[in-house]
């Protein structure tokens, strides 16, 4: 038998042939199918993208090219999206992108876009719970309430704001579901994307004959640049599947399983991107759109308000599925990299009959819930894209290492056009990188200072296969 472990020090790692074999500190149930899978990276992806993005950057950044954004941010994305399919294939565990580093980088590769990932998850489902919010809040006003200005957003979002109590509630439900177990949470995340891709396909069949071509014309209002622009703003929304492959070691079959739903949920939610983007520049003349509610504005406008009220109610269904599908994806890794012995193996705990790390998924929800209720969106979402676009890198550098130095492991994908693909991975997340402020790169420094400190204070000497090697050192 091969040894379980290859390096020395901080490029130690563990053999993709036994990957699989490492389940002490508690393992997950498999139960998830193909469609379930699927559903969990659709309900990741498709969200914020339609109902809030792209009615933000038809009208001051792209124009009617919003289409054209969502299309290089989806090629970039897919280029990514390649290189996790070959990985989910070859390692059914969950972690996702921390996995695959450990695996083929060695451990401090593994930590570093793990805690990386910790953060960036967590900042994700507040960004997304405070975004809910803003569209409960439009409905409550709707129907002629009025709630308390104290409960209505962080402080220094409006008068009166002291916390915004529904989006701290929001997070801590959907750690309530993950604490039901997987197969009744993703139960729930199936049925509610269902009813999400219900009402896109309706805004997308109603608007579809209010289209007007004039407003199509200029298509580049602000020229291509703009189009370039605006893609690395909805790159926001154009990952999610990453998300879902952390859920690998709860997949029935995760070998022919993950690579199918990964390639599946990308290719599903750009198709519907593209026909929506159309839709909402269509019906309305870019400088018109509302860059806060888009496809309600443009309904209402052609006088169908009552639909308006309806995407509305379609836009907090389909966003809590991207709450649910991070904060999945961050529980896991913590879990992960628990077991690992990366960090306290209390973290790994698992309930006794349903399966889940409910320590982790109560600490996350908590966690979330604070930085919602008391962060205002902008500070929050600057918390998220720079962890994703690395972890990217990532990947798709370790796939390129992997596939020359183990050419014959048996793949159930193969990420085509290799080398280039995962290239073209690399550097359209590069490139991305390149458009993030000063204050994201200093709140990420500190975070990695923070976790350099807990990695060579603790999970250096701790970690499992720290004592593998202390154990044949001593023999």
């Amino acid at each position: 038998m091969a040894p379980l472990r290859s390096g020395q020090g901080v490029l130690r790692r563990k053999p993709i042939e036994h990957i699989e074999e490492t389940e002490s500190g508690g393992a997950l149930t498999r139960s998830l199918g193909l469609w379930q899978l699927t559903a969990i990276g659709v309900g990741g992806i498709i969200g914020a993208g339609i109902f809030s993005l792209a009615g933000a950057v038809a009208s001051g950044t792209a124009g009617p090219a919003v289409l054209v954004s969502f299309l290089i941010a989806g090629v970039a994305s897919a280029a990514a999206a390649f290189s996790y399919a070959e990985f989910a294939g070859l390692i059914p565990k969950a972690g996702s992108a921390y996995t695959y580093g450990y695996a083929v980088l060695g451990e401090l590769a593994g930590w570093f876009i793990g805690w990386d990932l910790l953060l960036e998850y967590t900042a994700i489902v507040a960004v997304v719970a405070i975004g809910i919010s803003g569209y409960f809040n439009f409905l409550v006003e709707e129907m002629g309430a009025e709630l308390p200005a104290w409960m209505l957003g962080a402080p220094g979002t409006g008068d009166g704001h002291k916390v915004d109590l529904f989006a701290a509630v929001l997070c801590l439900f959907v750690a309530y579901l993950l604490t039901l177990g997987i197969k009744n949470a993703a139960r729930f995340e199936t049925v509610v994307v269902v009813l999400k891709v219900l009402v896109v396909l309706l805004v997308i069949g109603v608007g579809f004959f209010h289209i007007d071509t004039g407003n199509y014309n200029p298509f580049f209002p602000f020229g291509v640049g703009g189009a370039f622009t605006g893609a690395a703003t909805v790159f926001f929304a154009v990952f999610g599947y990453d998300a879902m492959s952390t859920a690998a070691e709860e997949s029935k079959d995760a070998q022919r399983h993950m690579p199918k739903a990964i390639i599946y949920s990308l290719a599903i939610s750009m198709v519907l991107y593209v026909l929506a983007c159309l839709v909402l520049t269509g019906m309305q003349n870019y400088k018109e759109v509302d860059p806060e509610s888009g496809f309600s504005t443009a309904f209402k406008s052609v006088g169908l308000g009552g639909l308006a009220d309806v995407i509305a109610v379609g836009a907090i269904i389909g966003i809590l599925t991207v709450m649910f599908t991070f904060m999945l994806g961050v529980t896991r890794v913590w879990f992960s990299m628990s077991r690992d012995g990366l960090l306290p193996k209390w973290f790994a705990k698992t309930h006794r009959t349903r399966h889940v790390p409910i320590r982790v998924t109560w600490i996350v929800g908590f966690a979330s819930a604070a930085i919602a209720a008391f962060l205002p969106i902008g500070e929050a979402a600057e918390l998220t894209n720079i962890g994703i676009l690395l972890a990217f890198v990532v990947v798709c550098v370790a796939v390129i290492v992997l596939r020359y130095q183990q050419p014959d492991l048996p793949r159930t994908f193969r990420c085509p056009g290799m080398p280039v693909v995962p290239l073209l991975g690399v550097a359209f997340s590069i490139w991305l990188i390149t458009y993030l402020t000063w204050e994201t790169w200093l709140r990420f420094a500190v975070w990695l200072v923070i976790g350099l400190l807990i990695y060579f204070g603790y999970s250096y000497r701790r970690s499992e296969l720290a004592k593998a090697q202390t154990e044949d050192a001593g023999k």
